[in-house]
């Protein structure tokens, strides 16, 4: 015989499983009569479940236990994102997102800049911007700009 595992002699650990305990079987069985169910109240009716935490009238753990005051904001960071395009029709030598909010053409609450590649330009400009599209830094270098990493 092998000690290989199949489906035919799949059983579980010795001691880790016990008898169901089947009430309401007679009053010889242990388990008659109320079905450990006691006599009166609420869990004794049929259909009964009490709420989600209710500890029999004690007060309960989420009420006993202290809170957590204040709470930490993860806010995620806003992009401007602009075109190439755009960047001559600006008139500014040298972009950056401090100028650029100056001038309003990005919302105030961006944190980064982003340049993309659509577009064209002719004019040398310095940008200085946290990303670049390898399509926009080509363009902004071969019109004779130059492009900063922030």
């Amino acid at each position: 015989m092998t000690d290989t595992i199949t489906l035919e002699n799949l059983r579980p650990a010795e001691g880790s499983t016990h008898k169901i305990k089947r009430v309401g079987r007679g009053r010889s069985s242990g388990r008659g009569k109320t079905s450990c169910r006691g006599h009166n109240g609420e869990g004794q009716r049929s259909g009964s479940s009490s709420k989600r935490g209710f500890e029999g009238g004690q007060m309960p753990a989420y009420r006993r236990l202290p809170k957590l005051k204040g709470f930490q904001v993860y806010k995620k960071p806003v992009s401007a994102e602009i075109n190439v395009g755009r960047l001559a029709q600006l008139g500014l030598k040298e972009v950056t997102l401090a100028a650029l909010k100056e001038a309003g053409k990005v919302h105030p609450s961006s944190d980064l800049l982003r340049i993309l590649g659509n577009g064209e330009i002719s004019e040398a400009v310095t940008v200085k911007a946290n990303y670049f599209t390898p399509s926009a830094k080509e363009k902004i270098e071969k019109a004779g700009g130059k492009v900063e990493l922030v």
